[in-house]
C-alpha cells in the first residue's frame, strides 16, 4: 500500500535484486522501476548499494553503475574483496548491508516509507528498526524462485512484500531479439 502524498525513497541492494530476477529470467529497466516508484509517492531518493571488481581492466557492471548515477540513483559502491576458497576457486566478495543500513537509519527521520530491493534475512534488524521510527517498510523480492530469494524472517517483519515477479510486466526489460547468424554462415548454405 502506498500514498501519494508520502516522503519514499528506494534502497536497492544490487546483487541480491539481480540474482533474484535473473532466477525469474528477466532484466530489470531501472528507468522504469524509478518512474514506477516516483508514480507511487515521493521520491526522495533512489540507493543503489554495489561492490566493484577495481583491478579489472573491464567491469561487466561498470556501464550500469554509470548509467544509474546519470540517471537519478544515488549510487554507493566500494572495492570488492578478491580471494581464494579453501579447494583454490577464485571468489568476490563485497557485502554492502553496513552502508545500505547506515544510509537507511540516517534518513528514516526524513521518511514515511522506505522500499527495500532484498532477500537477505540480515536486514530484518534494520526494518523493525525502522518501523520503531514510525517508517513503514516494504520489501521487494520473490518466493517464486527455487529456493525462494527472500527470507522467511524478513518477508514476516515487513510491513508489505512485493513480490518482483508481479512486478515484471511494469519494470522487466523487453527480451533482447537473438543477433542474426552471420553472413558467413549464409554464404556456406
Amino acid at each position: 500500500m502506498f500514498y501519494k502524498d508520502e516522503r519514499l525513497a528506494l534502497f536497492i541492494d544490487g546483487s541480491n535484486l539481480y540474482a533474484a530476477a535473473k532466477a525469474l529470467g528477466f532484466d530489470i529497466d531501472y528507468k522504469l522501476l524509478r518512474q514506477e516508484f516516483m508514480r507511487r509517492g515521493k521520491l526522495l531518493r533512489a540507493f543503489y548499494y554495489t561492490a566493484l571488481l577495481e583491478n579489472d581492466d573491464y567491469s561487466p557492471i561498470r556501464p550500469l553503475v554509470d548509467w544509474l548515477h546519470y540517471n537519478g540513483f544515488t549510487m554507493v559502491t566500494k572495492p570488492a574483496k578478491e580471494y581464494t576458497d579453501s579447494q583454490g576457486r577464485r571468489k568476490v566478495k563485497g557485502n554492502m548491508d553496513i552502508e545500505l543500513t547506515v544510509n537507511a537509519m540516517e534518513l528514516a527521520p526524513r521518511l514515511d516509507h522506505i522500499v527495500l530491493f532484498s532477500g537477505d534475512g540480515d536486514f530484518r534488524p534494520l526494518v523493525e528498526s525502522l518501523q520503531r521510527q514510525g517508517v513503514r517498510v516494504s520489501v521487494v523480492s520473490t518466493i517464486r524462485s527455487q529456493p525462494p530469494m527472500i527470507a522467511d524472517e524478513l518477508r514476516r517483519q515487513a510491513d508489505n512484500f512485493i513480490e518482483l515477479d508481479e512486478l515484471r510486466d511494469v519494470i522487466g526489460r523487453p527480451p533482447r531479439e537473438p543477433r542474426p547468424m552471420e553472413e558467413s554462415v549464409e554464404a556456406v548454405k
